[in-house]
């Protein structure tokens, strides 16, 4: 067993995942440090520091070279900062509010309805609207298979039985009896997941649901495969799953990637939290195995209490890790081993089963961006691990890509890598392979399985550079370069303060980004710089060294994108616990930006409602509709209004709970949106 370190901890956003990297490799703060020294790292100096950011690299030659350049065009009004209940888009811009939490996918689902059962939810739109794409029919921009991610819920908004009503600590609704009603269970676990639905825009420019067979909901108990090296090994094993090839549901399901022969991988983040394992040592303490304490898997109480609902279903019992029998296979010990996976979808072939990827590691993915693929080349793509002081990773196949015959296959052999940033300004990929460096059985791995069931731990052993919060990446269809957001870490010290972070307790956040030596995404090289401190006029900093204006000045970058023509979309999550507190007040509702990575130009397009948070985003092939996800507004909705029955947001209905939705954006003039 290994020992649970227990710390002080509250989380600063719903779902944020307990610190759990307790390993010396250096900070993201440290390399910068010693690259730049400390004289340029305090909040007087920080021009200078910008200024040695970008010199003396190659990435840094090519940044002064493109300043000369117009790179894409940007020709909306920007839109000023907003704490209206409404989406905000420039003048000649409208939008469009499309499957609400609660939709029916087909023609034979129920409407909405707060009284909506378990059963009734696996056949409507989830919630917390995410990661999303649009899969056209046949080439079409009218036409196509939107799939959507569903990263969490907000169970005091879900059920009859708590609207209105104080709820216990964890917000979900408790018997007396100290247990959770079956049946709320069940629809909080059918709202996870993804939903698939065929959307067409009609003659009136309204965009609709079409009853189509390829409609249907993924959610955290759909039957799964498993497949690359983790499939069939003792790790993953259970009383559902003896041989272990499968799994049950997706859970947190953050940001996506599509595949080069268009499929849709979902990525599963913030998902220990979903599990509780009590188990103690003989002294009484908190004692887990490695693959639940390195990943924060809780020690009291899970998320959600799913295994505590009442009648003690196996499909909600599961929830419980803890030890309880003689083997894997009496109890649900191995169940979290499960999670923390990329996940493929099909989006065209309706009966196929998911499959978690296990080559690409597992960790609290945040999303998976491919590098431009070639014929005869391997695949490549990029995850961050989305907690405080976790890291990036990339993933090269083993085989080429074969337009003809590529599949999934494809990324259950390679290699995994994690990044190491140096103080010069360059950078390496540290393979995870078992049996190269320190990855060996003297130091505790058995199996290149082990390694990828225990992918943070293997990094930490490799000397892996602490990030802070790597989330949404995106590569520029350009020039390659691979942009990461990095969207805050409140738990950065004073004396950690420098260019990249320039403020203790980081709470605004930074966009780095990288070229690969020769501009092969294959190699194990790479040169790194800044391209944005997020903050207001006083604590940021623009590609050209400046301050950002009131007209594009944000926080806590989070959603990236970029679109055909090389514009880069930036959405925001400042966290419901933080949003309109301090100097985060500035900034009103999170928002989307759009960005020109040539010239560092920057303007705020959009503005959501109360106490949400923006993400998703995506075009349709000939760029004239946008979709954008709105997830979780109202949720700065205090206990006591809650109470009361009150709601700090009603959108989009403008009465009754609030609803996370997709938003559908379009031109008055029927141009290309941002152009």
């Amino acid at each position: 067993m290994e020992r649970i370190v227990e710390i002080d901890w509250e989380p600063e956003e719903h779902g944020d995942e307990r610190p759990s990297n307790f390993s010396n490799n250096p900070t993201f703060a440290e390399i910068v440090e010693a690259r730049f020294g400390r004289r340029g790292l305090l909040k007087g100096a920080l021009g200078t520091a910008i200024a040695g950011l970008f010199s003396g690299t190659a990435l840094a030659t090519l940044a002064r070279e493109a300043l000369a350049a117009a790179g894409p065009k940007i020709g909306f009004e920007p839109v000023p900062v907003s704490t209206a209940d409404a989406v905000t888009v420039p003048p000649g811009y409208k939008v469009q509010v499309l499957i609400p939490w609660g939709t029916p996918i087909d023609g034979k689902a129920p409407a909405f309805s707060i009284d909506n059962t378990g059963a009734d939810q696996a056949r409507q739109v989830g919630s917390h609207h995410d990661g999303m794409h649009f899969f056209p029919i046949d080439g079409s921009s009218s036409d196509g298979l939107l799939v959507v991610n569903h990263e969490y819920v907000e169970p005091r908004f879900m059920h009859k039985s708590a609207i209105g009503k104080p709820l216990s600590e964890d917000d979900v609704p408790m018997g007396a009896d100290g247990l959770r009603d079956p049946d709320e269970v069940l629809k909080e676990i059918n709202a996870h997941g993804v939903t698939i639905v065929r959307i067409k825009r009609g003659d009136d420019g309204q965009w609709r649901v079409v009853d189509d067979p390829r409609n249907r909901r993924i959610t955290a108990a759909t039957p799964m495969e498993i497949g690359g090296p983790v499939r069939g090994t003792d790790f993953v094993k259970t009383k559902y799953s003896p041989d272990g090839t499968r799994t049950r549901g997706t859970i947190n399901n953050c940001a996506h990637g599509v595949t080069p022969w268009n499929t849709y991988l979902t990525c599963e983040e913030n998902w220990a939290g979903y599990f509780v394992n009590r188990d103690k040592g003989a002294d009484g303490k908190p004692a887990q195995p490695r693959e639940h304490a390195r990943y924060g898997v809780p020690t009291e109480k899970s998320r959600y209490s799913w295994e505590r609902a009442r009648g003690g279903a196996d499909e909600f019992a599961r929830f419980d890790a803890s030890k309880r029998g003689a083997s894997a296979l009496e109890d649900y010990r191995n169940e979290p081993n499960g999670f923390g996976w990329v996940v493929e979808i099909d989006p065209f072939r309706p009966n196929s089963v998911p499959i978690k990827r296990t080559a690409l590691g597992r960790f609290a993915h945040e999303g998976v961006i491919f590098a431009p693929t070639k014929p005869g080349k391997p695949v490549v793509c990029y995850s961050g691990d989305d907690a405080r002081f976790e890291y990036i990773y990339k993933f090269v196949s083993a085989k080429a890509y074969d337009p003809a015959t590529a599949s999934g296959a494809l990324l259950d052999e390679g290699t995994l890598y994690v990044a190491k940033f140096n103080p010069d300004g360059t950078g390496e990929w540290l393979p995870l392979v078992f049996g190269k460096g320190p990855l060996t059985p003297e130091n505790g791995f058995t199996s290149q399985a082990d390694v990828l069931v225990n992918t943070r731990l293997a990094a930490d052993k490799l000397g892996a550079t602490k990030m802070d919060r790597p989330e949404w990446g995106a590569v520029d269809p350009g020039t390659g370069m691979v942009y990461f957001t990095l969207t805050n870490n409140s738990r950065r010290k004073p004396e950690q303060v420098e260019p990249a972070n320039p403020r203790p307790a980081s709470e605004f956040g930074h966009i780095i980004r990288w070229r690969e030596e020769n501009d092969d995404h294959t190699s194990t090289r790479f040169t790194w710089d800044i391209f944005v401190l997020a903050g207001g006029p006083d604590d940021s900093r623009d590609l050209a060294g400046k301050p950002l204006a009131a007209t594009s000045m944000f926080a806590c970058p989070d959603g990236l994108w970029f679109d055909a023509d090389r514009r880069l979309w930036i959405q925001t999550d400042m966290g419901e616990e933080n949003m309109y507190k301090g100097k985060l007040a500035q900034f009103g509702s999170n928002q989307m930006l759009c960005a020109n990575p040539e010239t560092g130009e920057i303007r705020r397009f959009l503005v959501g409602p109360i106490g949400q948070e923006i993400t998703g985003v995506v075009t349709t092939p000939d760029q004239r509709t946008m979709f954008i996800n709105v997830q979780h507004p109202g949720a700065t909705t205090s206990k006591e209004d809650f109470a009361a029955g009150k709601f700090a947001s009603n959108w989009p209905d403008g009465k009754g709970v609030p609803r996370s939705a997709t938003v559908v954006i379009t031109r008055e003039d029927g141009g290309i949106i941002g152009a």
